[in-house]
């Protein structure tokens, strides 16, 4: 059985984590998997974004699978640090930094060490009362190696951030959408409706201009304000020329909806 569902439907790929017996850990087939579906969502222009989520109703992700590193370890597999580089599915998405597609991570149940990491790499989280988020790795003699502590820090409050880095411990939902970590939080029964709606709200956009929003902001983050409005901006060059520049402001004089090509 596949490790990862991978279903496309009107211009959206729905990427499903499928280890709902063991909460959706994450061991090296299913990086190698979700290597594969990024890549082709990334390459095929009638995908303009993805929903990723877990199957089951207990858990988005665990994470690492802890039983498959306890036997590489006594394998003598060299342990794991910072990144994912010479590892299976490298780039992982936690360290594809020039996908620029939107990603909404729809999060019900635990999302803990590496899934949680996976939900901070995505645009949009999208999450059930029932939702739990935490990074123990530390609590374990790990570290939050796919961009856990690069990101909780940038997405929090230093202090707050360090807390939850250093002690593992857990976000509730309500929580994690006080703290600005999340976007909506919505009952379990509810979850679907919610992310469709989202999805729609996204579709309704420009697809050129959306990326190029997402490259913007990710790039300039550690930018002057200067500095931002000089760089160059890979996607803006294809949104400035694209057809549906033309067709956003001639659709709204018309008063219609606009027809976007993605070109």
């Amino acid at each position: 059985m596949n490790r990862v569902r991978y279903e496309k439907q009107d211009h959206t790929a729905y990427v499903t984590l499928n280890r709902p017996e063991v909460l959706n850990a994450l061991d090296l087939r299913t990086h190698e998997e979700l290597a594969r579906v990024w890549d082709d969502i990334g390459q095929d222009d009638e995908i303009w974004l993805a929903v990723l989520t877990g199957a089951g109703d207990r858990a988005f992700s665990v994470g690492q699978d802890l039983r498959e590193r306890a036997q590489l370890n006594q394998e003598g597999a060299a342990p794991t640090t910072f990144g994912s580089r010479g590892q299976p599915g490298w780039p992982r998405l936690t360290e594809r930094f020039d996908f620029f597609k939107p990603v909404i991570a729809k999060v019900n149940g635990y999302a803990l060490g590496g899934g949680f990491e996976l939900a901070l790499a995505c645009d949009i989280i999208i999450t059930s009362e029932q939702a739990v988020f935490a990074l123990p790795e530390a609590q374990l003699g790990l570290v939050p190696g796919a961009g856990g502590a690069f990101r909780l820090a940038r997405q929090l409050p230093l202090k707050v951030a360090m807390g939850y880095l250093l002690t593992g411990r857990r976000i509730s939902a309500s929580q994690a959408l006080r703290l600005g970590l999340v976007n909506q939080v919505v009952p379990s029964g509810q979850l679907d409706e919610c992310v469709a709606e989202w999805v729609e709200d996204l579709l309704r956009s420009a697809p050129l201009a959306v990326r190029t929003i997402k490259e913007a902001v990710l790039r300039s983050l550690d930018l002057n304000l200067e500095d931002a409005f000089s760089a160059f901006y890979q996607w803006e060059g294809r949104r400035m020329y694209s057809q549906d520049a033309v067709e956003g402001p001639q659709a709204f004089i018309e008063k219609r909806q606009p027809i976007w090509r993605g070109c």
